[in-house]
């Protein structure tokens, strides 16, 4: 079955974030570690993740009886790692901007926010 969703996750959110990003991805069943960007695969799955305009994008096939239980965790783990609600734009999830110096990240290190260019490839590398 196909899937195409959108999480409210910003382009621009800093370096840190991308870190918790790719820590969750990885934990995610069907993770394909080969890829060289956000893939997973499986008998009847094939998802990617793409940074887009309207959040962090994720597309592709995965059986509706996986997909319900793998998308749920999903976001749950996200919303742990990253420290507030995940899920959809259009339900109501807001993005967050307001990223808290300090929090998830090593001291000293600069924030920078994500090229505008990962959004023009059609699956650039979060981490």
């Amino acid at each position: 079955m196909h899937q195409d969703i959108n999480l409210n996750i910003h382009y621009t959110a800093p370096d840190w974030v991308w870190k918790k990003i790719e820590e969750v991805y990885r934990s995610m069943p069907y993770w394909d570690e080969g890829a060289g960007y956000p893939h997973w695969v499986g008998e009847g799955i094939e998802l990617d993740a793409s940074v887009e305009p309207g959040g962090i994008q994720i597309y592709g096939t995965m059986p509706k009886e996986i997909w319900e239980g793998w998308y749920l965790t999903l976001k749950e783990k996200l919303t742990v790692a990253l420290g507030y609600g995940i899920g959809e734009p259009e339900d109501g999830y807001d993005f967050k901007y307001d990223w808290e110096e300090g929090v998830g990240e090593k001291k000293g290190k600069k924030r920078k926010p994500k090229s505008v260019q990962l959004m023009k490839k059609r699956h650039p590398p979060l981490f």
